[in-house]
């Protein structure tokens, strides 16, 4: 199989701004959410350092598709969202561990966690206790249910954010609801809106000298990612109805075809125009068609079936995007969608090569662009204390001291991978 991928790193042109260039980030998170952030941020220029336990490191490391990846801890899972990042393991529970974080704290821009909220407080690295050593950090914190509220010390993962926000219950069809979205999209929202909120504290800070705290929670992200629901239902109680691939419209409904499946986009009065001027069915034009969308739905629905079957899926794409209404055939693969020559052209994934891994890596990049050619990372994921040594030489820490660390277990450097460790376990 064969994906439309951006130009290999090494040929990336170091003309591509990078905003955050100069700017370190600590990303202590875990899972999908806060390192999705931390990701946006390292592909934007800033030097990334990922913190986790020597013994217990982010536990995606072992979740994917590829078995002999999770063997490495290197699974898909984790592969998305931590490329671009330097990776050093430090046991927090241990004095020295949270003195070496200090120590890293002191030198920082931003510092990103996702434990429970708090967790670190008790460890003596919550907000107040970094703020007294950088005034000038940006904190984010981000949880399921955010660090204030009667939920601040529930635990929850996306399904469980899915069924308490209300998300579910608006998914699905009148047969089958709730039901659980298949993407983690809050996930990955809320990683955007800690980025966002980021950048933000980053302005605030050079404006002002000043560090801030940023609570994110998924919860929020979710409500947001429901504003019209929401709205609504403030206003006047309005209960969002699933309705599966048959939407409030007809001209924006789902419909079988000759091969395959249409979505038709027509949503405003010309485009709706132009739909029934181009299928000859003027007499269904309406000069105020949202007075009363349903009254007419059944007709226009039981017309727009009959008609969607005398042409292909892609033969009414090519057709309707071509007089400016928007369609598009359900691709219903991930292979399908991820071939569009659409994706080769912006370079919406990037190739990776990790060491003794053989095969083909790619990860999803920025949902931008700055300028005209894609961000690309500039390293590939890595085993977890793969720049322990080099990051605490940074820190003036001498030869000894890393030793010590090494051989106390606060800290840890990979060891060099063989093949032979797959057999070993056989």
């Amino acid at each position: 199989m064969t994906f439309h991928i951006a130009k290999p790193i090494e040929v990336q042109s170091m003309a591509i701004p990078r905003p955050f260039a100069g700017i370190r980030v600590i990303d202590t998170s875990q899972v999908l959410a806060a390192p999705y952030a931390a990701y946006q941020l390292a592909l934007l220029g800033a030097d990334v350092i990922k913190v986790e336990n020597p013994s217990a490191p982010d536990f995606v490391r072992q979740v994917g598709t590829d078995p002999a990846l999770n063997d490495r801890s290197m699974g898909t899972q984790f592969l998305t969202q931590n490329a671009g990042k330097r990776f050093l393991t430090l046991d927090l529970k241990d004095e020295r561990g949270r003195t070496v974080l200090k120590d890293l704290v002191r030198e920082s821009d931003v510092f990103l966690t996702n434990a429970r909220p708090g967790a670190f407080e008790r460890l003596g690295l919550g907000y107040r206790d970094l703020a007294a050593i950088n005034p000038r950090l940006v904190h984010c914190a981000v949880s399921a249910f955010g660090a204030r509220g009667p939920k601040r010390e529930y635990t929850g993962y996306e399904n469980v954010v899915q069924a308490t926000s209300g998300y579910m219950s608006a998914n699905g069809d009148r047969q089958l609801y709730p039901l659980r979205q298949g993407s983690p999209a809050i996930d990955y929202a809320t990683g955007l809106t800690a980025a966002f909120a980021i950048a933000g504290g980053l302005v605030h800070l050079l404006r002002t000298g000043e560090g801030m705290s940023i609570d994110v929670g998924m919860i929020d992200v979710a409500a947001a990612l429901m504003a019209c629901h929401v709205t609504s239902h403030l206003r006047d109680g309005f209960e969002p109805v699933p309705t599966g691939n048959t939407m409030a419209l007809a001209t924006t409904s789902m419909y079988a075809t000759k091969e395959g499946s249409i979505m038709l986009g027509a949503c405003n009065t010309a485009q709706m125009q132009r739909l029934w001027t181009l299928l000859e069915r003027p007499d269904l034009i309406k000069q105020d068609p949202f007075n009363s969308p349903v009254a007419d739905f059944d007709r226009e629905h039981a017309v727009l079936s009959a008609i969607m079957l005398t042409r292909t899926a892609q033969e009414w794409e090519d057709f309707l995007q071509e007089h400016h209404v928007p369609a598009a055939r359900v691709r219903e693969t991930l292979a399908d969608s991820l071939n569009d020559a659409q994706y080769a052209e912006r370079g919406a994934f990037a190739p990776t090569q990790i060491p003794g891994i053989d095969g083909p890596l790619g990860i999803p990049l920025l949902g931008f662009m700055l300028g005209t050619d894609p961000l690309l990372p500039n390293r590939p994921p890595m085993p977890a204390g793969t720049h322990s040594r080099e990051i605490l030489t940074e820190l003036s820490y001498s030869e000894q001291t890393i030793l010590d660390l090494l051989s106390a277990g606060v800290t840890s450097t990979p060891l060099p991978y063989s093949p032979q460790h797959e057999r070993d376990r056989e």
